[in-house]
């Protein structure tokens, strides 16, 4: 039986990877806080012999790099979960800009990045050069390390759940939505399960290399207000805003991630933003806090 260590088991993406992995018959151990992610002895003990995929969904820096490449030459196939925010335009420009980007199409994985940085990484500017530096540090190395880069991860369980933003108004009985720019913004979605299914791929591919990690469609805000109330069994009226003065829902910056690569290794979705947000629904409507926050 194959086995897979997953740093960040707990979190959005490691809880889905490891629920794909268990059913695909591989054996996981996926700790939580019991691992000290800073510790290289205490994730090394939890490597032990080695493994045939190992997951860090907690690499933010260099040094958080550094740390795991012990553990990437023990292992047969390492993925480091990266983020769409390190591209930038040729402006300069990236996710965390205070302008968007913007780009002439699909984002690729050999468009620019942010210079390499090691700030803070918890700041807007400070994440995507820490990422990037992170990211050189694997590769450079020559080990069979995939990095993965998502756009907008959603799932069930996420701390922060942009669904949250039509979900609240669909609780709330509203009879109209506003959408900024007529709900035309479109930023790439990237399912939990869809990445589980990617990191699947890519241990039976081991190779160093770099994938964006995204949703098989790019629904634009109106498509996903629509997708939402539709699943919620609501009726509202679509006001569509010209300005971006009202209605700034959060998936109004352009950004679309080209996944033709992750296709070309083989990878083969969950489902669509439609079908993977069904569960994400489910929770945030079942949950008492949720409904609480609501008003109800």
């Amino acid at each position: 039986m194959p086995r897979a260590l997953i740093l960040g088991g707990t979190g959005l993406i490691g809880r889905a990877a490891a629920r794909r992995l268990r059913e695909a018959g591989w054996s996981v151990d996926a700790p939580g806080r019991e691992v000290d992610r800073e510790d290289p002895r205490a994730i090394g003990a939890a490597l032990g012999d080695g493994a045939d995929l190992l997951v860090d969904c907690l690499c933010y820096t260099a040094e958080h790099a550094r740390t795991l490449l012990p553990l990437a030459r023990n292992t047969t196939s390492t993925v480091m979960i990266s983020a769409k925010a390190v591209y930038v335009d040729d402006e300069g420009r990236h996710a965390n800009s205070v302008e968007p980007p913007r780009f002439a199409g699909p984002v690729t994985e050999d468009q620019p990045t942010m210079t390499p940085g090691d700030g803070d990484h918890q700041t807007r500017e400070g994440y995507g050069a820490n990422k990037v530096a992170a990211e050189h540090v694997l590769l450079d190395s020559g080990l069979p390390i995939t990095v993965l880069r998502p756009s907008k991860v959603h799932g069930p369980g996420n701390k922060r759940p942009l669904e949250w933003y039509f979900v609240e108004r669909i609780l709330a009985r509203h009879q109209i939505v506003l959408l900024a720019s007529r709900g035309e913004g479109v930023d790439h979605t990237s399912a939990a399960a869809n990445i589980a299914s990617l990191i699947e791929t890519v241990a039976a591919n081991p190779g160093t290399r770099v994938l964006n990690a995204a949703d098989p469609d790019a629904p634009n805000g109106l498509e996903i207000s629509r997708i939402i109330a539709r699943a919620l069994g609501h009726h509202w009226r679509e006001v569509l805003l010209d300005h971006d003065e009202a209605g700034r829902h959060p998936w109004r910056r352009g950004f679309v991630l080209d996944t033709s690569a992750a296709v070309a290794l083989g990878y083969q979705p969950a489902g669509d933003y439609a079908c993977t947000v069904q569960e994400t629904l489910r929770d945030l409507v079942s949950s008492r806090s949720w409904q609480d926050r609501a008003g109800e």
